[in-house]
């Protein structure tokens, strides 16, 4: 059976990446779908790790070639999830989260109808500035932007699937955790491995 989807979304600062990295350290049978950017490497990012590194003319030509579930220009770089990729996890029977903004979500839905969206929302206006302003990677007007474009894409909240805060990442970790073992556990996930041991769906 080819494993669930599940899309993480949320405003830069929210706390989506440390979120990733402790669902991967703590739930099994997880794959983390590994993005490609046409952007830089920050601080330890590795290519192949964090993100697939690859150039705009090679991003424009995967686009062109319809490689990937999802992509879009965000800040004036390219973020996108191959099909390769993502189907490469999904065949040996992992379950992949998927760390994509709003937009990739609604690429992915349309692709993947059963796929699961869970959006992260910071604990206060006031804590998304604190958090931006402490990564150190932006100035005031860039910040500023952020902010700015996260009051605008919070509102799409309203249709995704599940809403997290996270105020406390262990917390949040823990409730993007239940959400995964209770989807795991739907009749529709579990039904075939039911009939196979006690023939359910048998007259």
């Amino acid at each position: 059976m080819s494993g669930r989807i599940y899309v993480i979304s949320g405003p830069s600062g929210a706390g989506k990446s440390s979120l990733v990295q402790h669902l991967m350290q703590g739930v099994t049978g997880l794959g983390y779908s590994v993005s490609h950017t046409s952007r830089r490497p920050r601080g330890s990012e590795v290519d192949g790790v964090n993100y697939h590194f690859v150039d705009k003319a090679t991003f424009k030509n995967m686009i062109e070639k319809g490689g990937f579930v999802e992509w879009a220009e965000v800040y004036q770089d390219y973020y996108g999830t191959s099909f390769s990729s993502l189907e490469g996890q999904r065949a040996r029977g992992l379950d992949v989260i998927m760390d994509v903004d709003v937009q990739g979500a609604e690429n992915v839905r349309r692709h993947f109808k059963e796929s699961i969206l869970i959006y992260i929302l910071p604990p206060s206006l006031e804590a998304l500035e604190r958090r931006l302003k402490e990564r150190a990677t932006d100035d005031e007007s860039a910040i500023g932007v952020r902010i700015e474009k996260a009051l605008k894409e919070i509102k799409n909240c309203t249709w995704y699937d599940y809403i997290i805060f996270n105020e406390d990442l262990l917390k949040a970790t823990e409730e993007v955790e239940s959400v995964i073992i209770s989807e795991r556990c739907r009749t529709s996930h579990q039904l075939s491995k039911a009939d196979r041991l006690f023939k359910v769906t048998s007259p």
